[in-house]
């Protein structure tokens, strides 16, 4: 293994200072270690150095593809990550490797996006390094994993890997918002792709983890994880949502739907509530009446006529 990775290991699971002396001992010399040091240093760990304890990683610690992927133990999801500082948007990223062989599972993240995109055209605005900003790139046939599901699937994913990673409990709006305490925490954006008998599908999630978009940027209140919880750690945070997702991949690429629509129900307060809806251009206003992983909303609309709305072309009008 890698010399900078098993520092890092050794820095992320102790938690607390551990003497040159020891790590040194990790890699075989002092040397090594020095090098190792400077590695991380050039990943942008933040490593706080004291003559008389030794080294220990600054909390929380930047997202690094080592740590993710280590012991992560899922299917598909995950099995490559690749982290960047700064990339125009983690869906396009993920979208280009698409045409690549064997990239199914992979993961993108960024600390910053110049151009993180919302649903509806909106812009997806996170402050430089105050959230998960990731993208998780699938490439099943169409008939193995249904868009819809997809995206309910996301949802579900990041609202259960919160609650484990931090035993915060979230709750769901349909089609893809995920809510503590009634505010808005994470947002997923799904793009798709037709390639011959294969698609790509990008799954971007967005996740507020020590900072959320003011009001008057975005138009209504948000919040963050750590408003919540002391010190989330954004690796375990996305490793719990990437766990998740990895399930639930499974589950619809097997046609069992029946857990995802009982959990992501269990977690939505939109059933039996009169809300209004547009979509595809048209607005719909009745009560809901369910929540569907292949049908989408199907609502019962004042003028009488059930209709199921489909997510990729529906916003509820708050």
């Amino acid at each position: 293994m890698d010399d900078a990775n098993v520092i890092l290991g050794l820095l992320y699971d102790r938690r607390d200072f551990i003497s040159m002396h020891e790590l040194a001992g990790g890699v075989g010399d002092s040397k090594r270690l020095g090098r190792a040091l400077e590695e991380l240093n050039r990943r942008g760990h933040q490593l706080d150095r004291q003559p008389d304890r030794g080294v220990r990683l600054v909390r929380p610690v930047r997202l690094d593809a080592y740590l993710v992927e280590r012991g992560l133990n899922t299917d598909i999801i995950g099995r490559s990550v690749v982290c960047f500082d700064l990339v125009d948007s983690t869906n396009d990223v993920a979208m280009a490797s698409a045409a690549q062989p064997g990239t199914g599972g992979l993961v993108v993240t960024a600390q910053s996006q110049r151009m993180g995109r919302g649903r509806r055209g909106s812009r997806w605005i996170s402050p430089p390094g105050a959230g998960l900003l990731f993208s998780v790139l699938l490439t099943d046939a169409p008939e193995q994993l249904d868009h819809e599901a997809a995206t309910i699937a996301a949802g579900l994913a990041v609202a259960e890997g919160i609650e484990e990673s931090t035993s915060i409990q979230c709750d769901l709006k349909w089609p893809n918002d995920v809510r503590i305490g009634g505010l808005k925490v994470a947002g997923v954006l799904t793009d798709s792709r037709q390639d011959g008998a294969v698609r790509a599908t990008a799954i971007g999630i967005g996740v507020n983890v020590t900072a959320s978009p003011p009001r008057d940027q975005i138009g209504r209140p948000a919040t963050h994880v750590s408003a919540h919880c002391q010190s989330p750690e954004p690796v375990e945070l996305l490793r719990s949502i990437l766990r998740r997702l990895d399930y639930w991949r499974g589950e619809i690429i097997s046609r069992r739907y029946a857990g995802l629509h009982d959990e992501w129900v269990r977690r939505c307060g939109m059933i039996h509530q009169r809300v209004r809806i547009l979509s595809g251009g048209v607005e719909h206003v009745g009560r809901t009446v369910d929540i569907s992983p292949l049908e989408g909303l199907i609502l019962a609309r004042d003028d009488g006529a059930h209709v199921h709305l489909h997510a990729a072309v529906s916003t509820v009008l708050d």
